[in-house]
């Protein structure tokens, strides 16, 4: 463990990488270090394997300002791997938006509704950056006041233009704080254990036991109310229901009440998984 001060307590810093809903990395960190910390050495593993598979494949990598990171940008710009980051506000990126930042003032002034500009410029920090790069800023006024959001991109104009960029790509990272809560309910958060190495073991049993929920999910549910459910509706309603286990020399016979509610689900999940 380490000490947080962002949490303020003493906890782990799990470093998640998802593709969609498939989990590609969880690697336990305790947290006194940096959020990008080990980051660039999955980020290698995962694109060595992908492109060894696919070698034309495009890849994209996504997250929060915590991985805004020089090594990593400058490794995925030398690996055409593009990327898409988070930036951190400061007080010159606020004053390079400040005319944008006015026209969204004014019109929230006018429909006293949120208020969005998109704007983008070349941008390089003082010291951290090697070379200057694309940053998108959304220049949004609400009822509170000024609620000005940056990220920095190898993405060009022609590729994504400044407002789909942000809205439909970059926002959609929050889906993937689900697919990170959805391992907590796999009891991820259980990491009680005095050695590192055995609290890993057991994030990768959440992991593997996440895999395995979200494979079901896709192929055996696919069509069905449950496509879209997350992996702890599908442990408690699929999973943890009493059944009558009836075992003999050549099957094993599964007895479900008449009145369970979900047993078309479980038949059906049961017909598409059968070999």
């Amino acid at each position: 463990m380490g000490w947080h001060g962002y949490y303020d307590s003493y906890c782990y810093l799990p470093l998640y990488i998802f593709a969609g809903d498939q989990l590609l990395c969880a690697r336990l960190r305790p947290a006194n270090q940096d959020a990008a910390k080990g980051a660039l050495d999955e980020v290698k593993r995962i694109a060595t394997q992908l492109r060894a598979k696919w070698p034309e494949v495009k890849i994209v990598l996504r997250g929060d300002s915590g991985f805004c990171r020089e090594e990593l940008m400058a490794w995925c710009e030398d690996n055409k791997v593009d990327y898409l980051f988070g930036l951190a506000r400061n007080q010159r990126l606020v004053k390079i938006i400040g005319k944008q930042m006015q026209e969204a003032k004014l019109e929230h002034g006018k429909t006293e509704k949120a208020a969005r500009v998109f704007t983008e410029f070349d941008y390089r920090t003082k010291k951290s950056w090697a070379r200057a790069r694309r940053v998108v800023a959304k220049c949004e006024y609400l009822g509170k006041g000024e609620n000005p959001r940056f990220v920095v991109t190898s993405l060009t104009p022609g590729q994504r233009e400044a407002r789909e960029l942000y809205e439909k790509l970059y926002c959609a990272r929050g889906e993937m704080e689900n697919r990170i809560k959805e391992q907590m309910c796999l009891f991820a958060y259980r990491l009680s254990t005095e050695e590192m190495k055995g609290n890993q073991l057991r994030l990768y049993l959440s992991a593997l036991a996440y895999t395995l929920v979200e494979a079901l999910r896709r192929l055996a549910l696919k069509g069905t109310e449950w496509a879209q459910a997350q992996v702890d509706t599908i442990r408690l309603k699929l999973f943890k229901i009493g059944a009558l286990v009836r075992i003999s020399a050549r099957r094993v016979l599964l007895e479900l009440n008449s009145a369970c509610p979900w047993k078309h689900l479980y038949t059906q999940a049961f017909r598409a998984l059968r070999c």
